[in-house]
C-alpha cells in the first residue's frame, strides 16, 4: 500500500508518472490512486499538474482503477482542480491533462460516462470552454463526445442543446476554435454530431450572433450580417462532409437550412468587389457564400435514401435550387478569358458589362455550376427544369478555361454531360442552337459529342463522334 507520503516531491511523482506509462506498471499502480486523488485539492501547481497526469494514466483501460475513480467522487474532485478562479488564470496544461483523465474515466461505461458529465455540466464545461487554447479543447470535445454517446447519450445530447444550459457551451467551443485556429477531429465530430446528425445547425448558428468579436455585440444584427464564427461552423461541416460523405447522413432540414444561409449571403454580400482570394477570404459574409454552396455541391452528390424517404436533393429542388442557382449565373459578368477577347475587339459590350455582378471570390462561379452539375446527376426532372427555365445556354457558357474559377471547365462540361444524358429534349434543343455560339462545338468534342448537319432537315444535330 502506498503512503501519502511518496507522492509530496516532484522527483517521485515523475518516477510513477513513467512507471505508469506502461499496461503492467498501471496495473502495479492501482494503490496510488486513492492517494493521488486525496492530495489534489491541496496540490501546489506543478505537482497538480503531476497528478493530474498520473490519474490520466492509471485511468487508461484499468478497469480496477476506473472502478476506484468512481467509487471515491473521482469526476467531481478532478473537475474541481482542473479550473483556476477564472477561465483566463487557468493554466492549459492542468485544464489538458483533467480533461484527458475524465475522458479515460468515461470510456469504462455508462456510469462512468453519468458521473463525469454531472461533474462538468454544465458550468465546469462552459468554464473550461473558455480556455482559448487549442490543447485544451480538443480533450473537451473528447470528453463531450464520449459522455453524449452510447446509453444515456441521448439524454445528454439534449442537455447540450438546451437553450439556456448547453447552447452557450457550444457557443464558447466554437468561438475558442475559431480564435485558437483549431483543427481536430474531436471538434468536427462534435458539430456534426450537433448540426447534422440532431439537426440543431439553425439553432447553434444562430445563437452565435451573440458573441463579442469583429464590433458583433447585438444578436440583431445577424438579421444583416455573418460573422466569422458563422464562416467557421460552416468550413468545419464542409470539411468533414467533404472527407466523409459516406458516414453521415443529411436530413432534409439541413440541408434547407444550408440553402436559406446560402440565400441570406447572397442578398448580403457585395457583388460589385472582387476579392481576388479562394475560400476563405476573411470576408465572413463572403466565407458564409462560400461554405454553403461546397456544402450545397456535396449534399446534391449523394445517392438517394431509400423509396420511402425523400432525398435532401429532392427538397432543395422544390424550394427552387436550380432556379436560385441560374439566376446567380446570369448575372454574372461573363468568364475572365470571354472578357479578356470582349474588351479586345467588342467594345460595343462594355456597358452591359459594366452592370455585372462579378465572383466575390476565386472558385465562386465553379461553386456554382458544381451545385448544378450534381444536381442534374439526379435525373430527368432536374434536366427539364434547367431546360424550362432557359438554362442550356446558360450551362453551356461555363465550359471554358477560367483563372478566376479553377476546374470551371470541367465542372462545366459535367454539367453539360449530365444535362444531356438519356434526355432527347435537351439533345434537341443543343443541336438546334446556332452553329456560331463560341463556346458550344469544341467543347462539346471533348466530351465525346459534336454538332454536324442533318443532311435530310438542314438542321444541325447533336451526334457522338
Amino acid at each position: 500500500m502506498w503512503g501519502a507520503e511518496e507522492f509530496e516531491d516532484e522527483e517521485t511523482l515523475a518516477a510513477l508518472l513513467e512507471a505508469s506509462r506502461s499496461a503492467q506498471g498501471r496495473a502495479a499502480l492501482s494503490d496510488a490512486l486513492a492517494d493521488t486523488l486525496h492530495l489534489l485539492p491541496a496540490s501546489p501547481p506543478r505537482l497538480l499538474l503531476l497528478r493530474l497526469r498520473l490519474l490520466r494514466n492509471l485511468l487508461a483501460g484499468v478497469e480496477l482503477n476506473q472502478g476506484t475513480f468512481l467509487l471515491l467522487s473521482g469526476p467531481a474532485a478532478v473537475a474541481s482542480s482542473a479550473l483556476s478562479s477564472s477561465p483566463s488564470s487557468t493554466s492549459p496544461d492542468v485544464a489538458r491533462a483533467a480533461l484527458q483523465a475524465l475522458g479515460n474515466a468515461a470510456l469504462a461505461g455508462e456510469h462512468h460516462r453519468a458521473a463525469v458529465w454531472e461533474a462538468l455540466f454544465p458550468g465546469s464545461l462552459q468554464d473550461l470552454a473558455r480556455v482559448r487554447e487549442k490543447g485544451v479543447l480538443d480533450p473537451l470535445c473528447m470528453v463531450i463526445d464520449t459522455c453524449c454517446s452510447g446509453e444515456g447519450g441521448r439524454g445528454r445530447i439534449e442537455e447540450l442543446c438546451h437553450e439556456e444550459l448547453g447552447l452557450p457551451i457550444l457557443v464558447e467551443i466554437v468561438t475558442t476554435a475559431w480564435q485558437a485556429g483549431h483543427d481536430e477531429e474531436w471538434l468536427e465530430w462534435l458539430l456534426i454530431k450537433i448540426c447534422v446528425e440532431e439537426q440543431k445547425f439553425q439553432t447553434l448558428f444562430a445563437a452565435l450572433c451573440s458573441g463579442n468579436d469583429a464590433g458583433h455585440s447585438d444578436g440583431d444584427e445577424c438579421k444583416t450580417e455573418f460573422n466569422a464564427k458563422h464562416a467557421y461552423l460552416l468550413g468545419k461541416l464542409s470539411k468533414y462532409l467533404a472527407n466523409r460523405p459516406k458516414e453521415v447522413s443529411v436530413s432534409n432540414s439541413f440541408a434547407l437550412d444550408i440553402f436559406n444561409a446560402q440565400k441570406h449571403a447572397a442578398e448580403i454580400v457585395d457583388f460589385t468587389c472582387r476579392v481576388n482570394s479562394p475560400l476563405p477570404t476573411g470576408h465572413p459574409a463572403i466565407d458564409v457564400l462560400g461554405y454553403s454552396l461546397v456544402l450545397l455541391k456535396d449534399i446534391c452528390a449523394w445517392e438517394s435514401p431509400p423509396s420511402d424517404t425523400q432525398a435532401p436533393v429532392d427538397s432543395l429542388m422544390q424550394n427552387g435550387l436550380v432556379k436560385h442557382l441560374l439566376t446567380y449565373l446570369r448575372e454574372l459578368e461573363p468568364a475572365s478569358i470571354i472578357r479578356k477577347s470582349m474588351a479586345r475587339g467588342q467594345g460595343h459590350h462594355q456597358p452591359a458589362l459594366s452592370t455585372a455582378k462579378v465572383c466575390p471570390y476565386i472558385g465562386y462561379r465553379r461553386d456554382v455550376v458544381a451545385v448544378i452539375a450534381n444536381c442534374l446527376h439526379r435525373g430527368k426532372k432536374v434536366q427539364d427544369e434547367v431546360r424550362q427555365l432557359g438554362g442550356i445556354i446558360v450551362i453551356l457558357q461555363q465550359c471554358v478555361v477560367d483563372e478566376e474559377n479553377p476546374y470551371l471547365r470541367e465542372w462545366g462540361l459535367f454539367a453539360v454531360k449530365n444535362l444531356l444524358e438519356g434526355n432527347e429534349e435537351n439533345q434537341r434543343e443543343v443541336s438546334e442552337l446556332e452553329m456560331q455560339e463560341p463556346v458550344i462545338t469544341p467543347e462539346i468534342a471533348d466530351i465525346g459529342l459534336r454538332v454536324e448537319i442533318d443532311k435530310e432537315t438542314g438542321h444541325p444535330k447533336l451526334v457522338n463522334n
